[in-house]
């Protein structure tokens, strides 16, 4: 997840001894968690290609207090709730309740359809940290995309009761070509609904999504969105609002930030690129993890197609620390072994070598070049050949 309303605040702030202070390392994993695949909805781009029945093997309500001992003894400091419908789980506040006595930051992932008036008191009795709820653009096109017409009413009245109740919710939009050009609009509506977060998810090549990949925005419109999204915080940074804008599924957007504050805040160019090389970028397989439903352990929500362990057979953290698996050791590599365009990055430590889901997707290498990468040639100092083998 790359925090854009965090590097640009931290622009604003005068830096102590001239110095941005380093974030705090880590203790653990933030854990995203697909509790159950079962979900009203058949989302077009949906990365666990969720549908309304029953999935076999799903973990019960002790195998997951177990599994949430071992999270909370490694060190595991958030616990993302997910589905399918996270809501369609007859244990889903008992679960949640266990978390926050146990002092994780707990988020509420869902799509806002099932929260209403009998639903939203068990809501707030629960204490979520966030509730972040997903939307594909304005009424016609999300309803579309939900494959449900009066969805995007039923988001939006979740929306409003979680707001009204005192909650942080945030919007989530996924970027496609189908829904580019309403991401004014969708800014819009966060200002009007008094939102404070908004989420930019980029199409990565998972579950149905993989299947839509061809729907996948240019990189023209990406970068229109990215220049919108930075140019809205930025607004907010100058008349000292906090809302949150972040995006996720594509690290060349910090590379990207770059070079917008370098033409539109050139005196803060230095202190942002010292610290984009401290975060790193992509963090799959080190610092995001995911469960899926049955207990099966991936290095992030988007490798449902390769699993690296199950909670049923041994605990997250023994799995988590085990490098026998060979993208597990490549993935946490302090240098990972990149291949194509991405070896040749004069920004790679800054993206971290960006997506290998959407590489092992398009190729079966996950280690070749992020097709996904909407940067030119020149904005990521791509070396020469002779020079990247030289380098070898």
């Amino acid at each position: 997840m790359f925090r854009i309303s965090r590097y640009l605040h931290a622009l604003q702030k005068s830096p102590v001894d001239g110095k941005s202070q380093r974030p705090a390392k880590p203790t653990g994993p933030v854990v995203i968690w697909n509790l159950v695949r079962r979900c009203n909805l058949t989302c077009k781009h949906c990365y666990a290609t969720s549908a309304d029945k029953d999935f076999p093997g799903e973990l019960d309500t002790q195998q997951v207090f177990d599994v949430m001992d071992d999270l909370k003894g490694f060190g595991v400091p958030v616990l993302i709730l997910s589905g399918g419908e996270p809501l369609m789980r007859p244990d889903i506040y008992d679960i949640s309740k266990r978390a926050k006595s146990q002092g994780f930051y707990v988020g509420l992932s869902t799509n806002g359809t099932l929260i209403d008036k009998d639903s939203i008191g068990e809501i707030v009795d629960v204490g979520y940290d966030y509730v972040g709820i997903s939307i594909d653009g304005l009424r016609e096109t999300h309803d579309r995309f939900r494959r449900k017409e009066g969805a995007f009413d039923e988001s939006l009245r979740g929306i409003r009761l979680c707001t009204e109740a005192g909650l942080k919710v945030g919007l989530r939009f996924t970027l496609t070509q189908d829904n580019a050009a309403e991401l004014p609009g969708l800014l819009d509506l966060m200002e009007r609904e008094r939102v404070e977060k908004f989420y930019l998810s980029h199409l990565n090549y998972a579950g149905r999504g993989y299947k839509n990949h061809r729907d996948d925005v240019h990189h023209r419109m990406t970068r229109e969105a990215m220049d919108l999204l930075f140019t809205t915080c930025w607004r907010d940074v100058e008349q000292e609002r906090q809302r949150e804008f972040v995006t996720g599924n594509n690290d060349a957007d910090g590379v990207y930030l770059l070079h917008w504050v370098a033409r539109q805040l050139p005196q803060h160019h230095d202190r942002l690129l010292e610290m984009l090389k401290r975060w790193g970028g992509n963090a799959s397989g080190v610092n995001i993890a995911n469960i899926d439903n049955e207990g099966r352990v991936h290095p992030d929500t988007m490798w449902w197609d390769y699993t690296v362990g199950s909670v049923k057979e041994r605990p997250f953290s023994e799995i988590w620390q085990d490098t026998a698996d060979p993208l597990m050791a490549g993935l946490k590599q302090p240098q990972r072994p990149l291949e194509g365009r991405c070896a040749a990055c004069g920004r790679l430590s800054i993206c971290g070598g960006n997506s290998r889901t959407r590489a092992w997707r398009m190729t079966g290498n996950p280690w070749s070049e992020d097709p996904g990468c909407y940067l030119t040639d020149e904005e990521i100092d791509l070396k020469s050949e002779s020079n990247t083998l030289a380098a070898c």
